[in-house]
């Protein structure tokens, strides 16, 4: 059965929540609790949950658009990630940073803080799961939803591999 972009588009919606959902599991169960770079990555892969399940609700324009939009929201998210294992992890404070000044900005801190609080400073959300850190797990599913969404972006139909 060949595979359409449409599922594509389905199984990067899935990622993306299940990558909110770990880090919401990370933050309650395991009182691993967020910064401001760390909520931004959670904003951006909820907006291409929201991009990639509107694109199952339309044809294939919307979906050529929201599987575009979804790159660009992933590009933004590598960067994000990239920015907090490389730079904001060794800072004291992620105080008016980019992130904090862009996530308080919004008022969704306030509005939702079960979702979207920040509640540690960049240094001390610099953790280790299995060995790597935190940001480079969000880095590189970052990438795989990059590639995924262009991959959709650019191929309507792939045969099933034989094997």
């Amino acid at each position: 059965m060949p595979t359409s972009a449409r599922n594509v588009l389905a199984l990067v919606a899935l990622l993306c929540l299940g990558a909110v959902a770990a880090a919401l599991v990370s933050q309650y169960a395991f009182d691993m609790q967020p910064c401001a770079w760390c909520v931004l990555q959670r904003l951006i892969y909820l907006g291409i949950a929201l991009l990639c399940g509107l694109a199952l609700l339309g044809g294939r324009a919307l979906q050529a658009a929201s599987a575009a939009a979804s790159a660009a929201l992933a590009a933004c998210g590598m960067a994000a990630a990239w920015y907090q294992y490389t730079v904001a992890a060794r800072m004291f404070s992620c105080d008016q940073t980019f992130a904090d000044r862009f996530m308080s900005g919004l008022g969704l801190d306030a509005a939702a803080p079960w979702l979207f609080g920040i509640y540690a400073t960049c240094m001390d959300a610099a953790v280790k799961v299995l060995g790597v850190e935190y940001a480079l797990w969000s880095l590189g599913l970052f990438a795989a939803i990059a590639l995924l969404a262009l991959a959709a972006l650019f191929r309507r139909r792939w045969p099933r591999s034989p094997c």
